[in-house]
């Protein structure tokens, strides 16, 4: 029970920084719902292939490629391209402690520091360095591979069939 009112947690506040980024870049009022529901359900799965073991890296790039993925869909009912829905719901999964560690560690690279010291260092930034930037690469790819891969027209000329 805990554990849901955890995910519950995150799934409001995963939506809230997605509004707030849709707020900042000037989006589309009717879209903000969409927006707050997209950056919601693609962070959880992230945080849900974390839970089941899975890696940082692995868990952003399938909340981003669900994101793309909804994001085309709801684009057609929302009258907007799929990028204005789906960029402010990713950036909420961006790596910010990562790239944060890693820039402090090469701050401190540069203080002098006994050899065993700077090797634990320099190792702690290279691997904070690389997983921010695996984590970009992945939400990049995340969320553009749908939109390139399923789209060849615009979404106004789509013909979106839902079996009720």
């Amino acid at each position: 029970m805990e554990d849901l009112l955890l995910y519950i947690d995150r799934w409001f506040w995963l939506g809230v920084g997605a509004i707030g980024f849709a707020i900042l870049f000037n989006v589309p009022r009717r879209t903000i719902l969409t927006i707050f529901l997209l950056g919601a359900f693609g962070g959880t799965l992230k945080f849900i292939i974390l839970a089941l073991g899975g890696s940082i890296i692995m868990g952003s790039f399938f909340g981003a490629v669900l994101v793309g993925f909804l994001s085309i869909l709801a684009a057609h009912y929302k009258h907007a391209p799929p990028f204005v829905l789906a960029i402010p719901a990713v950036i909420p999964m961006v790596p910010g402690a990562f790239a944060y560690r890693a820039m402090l560690g090469v701050i401190h690279l540069t203080e002098k520091v006994d050899h065993d010291t700077f090797l634990k260092l320099l190792e702690e930034t290279t691997d904070n360095g690389l997983k921010a930037f695996f984590v970009l690469a992945a939400l990049s790819l995340g969320v553009s591979a749908p939109m390139l891969i399923f789209r060849r027209e615009s979404v106004k000329n789509m013909k979106v069939r839902i079996k009720s």
